[in-house]
């Protein structure tokens, strides 16, 4: 009988095509996944007004910033999976699984705890004009409330990845946004309960999507919740390796809140043309980031494996592919800014402002996406420390430092853009150096034991 690994197409089948089939499905669930909030602020941009898209634009960093701990953190549990998977360890997989939803389940009490309480203070601290203070924090509140099922769904989506399954979470994102979808049209047209109403359709999508991602991890691993959950070592190696990216995530959020602030101070026309830049913008960073998840799990299944050539070969397969698809986003963007900004407002300064701001950035998406792939490649190899520390210091402290000493001595929003294009080149640079050397792979084989 021939070995699992032998009939595991992802740590013995062409690369190439693996990565590219095990990418797609990814890609697809962003873009379903992303459908939420762009349909909050389509229909609210549509039949609400310019004041309520601001509104749920202006939160959106806020959310991100408490997402992105246990984001971080369900990364780390896929990691630790897909390693353990590649190795044959099935019953350790069971335990992981049962440890990683223990850490959901009390993450998404506390966070909703935490975002209900702190809803009005995080959107006055953001610097937010007085017309739409009191819909962004219904909004948040209204959001928060729904955290336990949004961190089971994210966690059990990076645990499929992490068994090398990228297909049944994008089935589970294209019913939860469909019920979005019609949740969305339902409560703000026919009930007229505008933002409150496009949180509440989230909500109940983000319900129906953890009902459904419970439902296929038992189908795909029968008896997970048969055993014991007290496995100290097994939540400190989750911890070990997602609190590194959950502190990335935060803190990239954090640089993105006052990055939010400072747009904040430039009036409501450019909060929404920011807003719509940002669900715009979704098809770059949906592709960057589906392309850095399928290479985390590829890296991860093969280091696992003990074959680390295919994980440098993944690397540079994952560049080629993705640099070709970024090239033509950027052309794409850029030739076709104003009827897609068009299809979000009908208000002509906040279509013009979003031109402009797409106009800018869009030529600097060939700076960032290699970051991307070469940090899914060390983190799935367990290497997160080095890469996070420079991420932290090279994307958020120079972002925080450029909003408060550079943007005062030219206060204009392409000043405030410019730090995105600057601390992408300075962030991937050194990966490229890092990956190159070779040395963090030397290091994480020997830390194998």
């Amino acid at each position: 009988m021939k070995k699992t690994s032998d009939n595991n197409a992802i740590v013995s089948g062409p690369i190439g095509k693996q990565l590219i089939l095990f990418f797609i499905p990814v890609w697809l669930g962003l873009l379903f996944q992303q459908l939420y909030n762009t349909v909050d602020t389509l229909v609210v941009g549509q039949f609400v007004g310019t004041n309520a898209v601001a509104a749920v634009g202006n939160v959106a960093f806020v959310v991100q910033l408490l997402i992105g701990l246990c984001a971080g953190i369900a990364g780390g549990a896929g990691v630790i999976i897909s390693q353990h998977y590649g190795a044959e360890k099935h019953e350790q997989v069971k335990i992981d699984i049962r440890c990683s939803l223990v850490i959901a389940l009390v993450g998404g009490v506390l966070f909703s705890i935490l975002g209900v309480a702190m809803a009005e203070t995080s959107v006055r601290w953001l610097n937010t004009p007085e017309e739409i203070v009191a819909d962004s924090t219904i909004y948040l509140q209204v959001y928060f409330c729904a955290m336990v099922p949004a961190l089971i769904y994210n966690f059990g989506t990076a645990i499929l990845r992490g068994l090398g399954d990228s297909k049944r979470p994008l089935y589970v994102l294209i019913v939860a946004s469909i019920v979005n979808i019609v949740l969305d049209l339902v409560f703000v047209i026919a009930f007229d309960w505008g933002v409150f109403g496009v949180a509440l359709a989230t909500d109940i999508a983000q319900i129906v999507s953890a009902i459904l991602v419970i439902i296929l991890l038992v189908r795909t691993q029968p008896g997970i919740f048969k055993g014991s959950v007290k496995h100290a070592s097994v939540y400190g190696n989750i911890f070990r390796l997602g609190v590194p990216g959950a502190i990335q995530s935060m803190m990239y959020s954090f640089s993105n809140l006052l990055i939010q602030a400072a747009v904040n101070g430039f009036g409501t026309a450019v909060i929404a043309a920011w807003t719509i830049y940002g669900k715009v913008d979704c098809l770059n960073w949906m592709t960057t980031s589906a392309m850095g998840m399928a290479v985390t799990s590829f890296a991860g299944q093969n280091y696992g494996a003990g074959r680390y050539d295919r994980v440098k070969r993944c690397a540079k397969l994952g560049n080629l592919y993705l640099g070709t698809a970024v090239l033509v986003i950027v052309v794409i963007l850029y030739v076709w800014a104003y009827p897609l900004f068009a299809f979000f407002s009908k208000d002509a300064e906040v279509v013009e402002l979003g031109v402009g701001m797409m106009r800018f950035l869009a030529p600097a998406y060939m700076l960032f996406f290699p970051e991307e792939v070469y940090s899914g490649a060390l983190r799935g190899c367990g290497d997160v420390k080095v890469p996070t520390i420079v991420s932290i210091i090279g994307t958020c402290l120079v972002r925080v430092l450029w909003i408060q000493f550079v943007v005062p001595l030219w206060n204009t929003m392409e000043n405030v853009m410019l730090c995105y294009v600057v601390t992408w080149a300075l962030v991937t640079g050194f990966f490229i150096v890092y990956f190159a050397r070779g040395k963090w792979l030397a290091r994480c084989i020997a830390g194998r034991g």
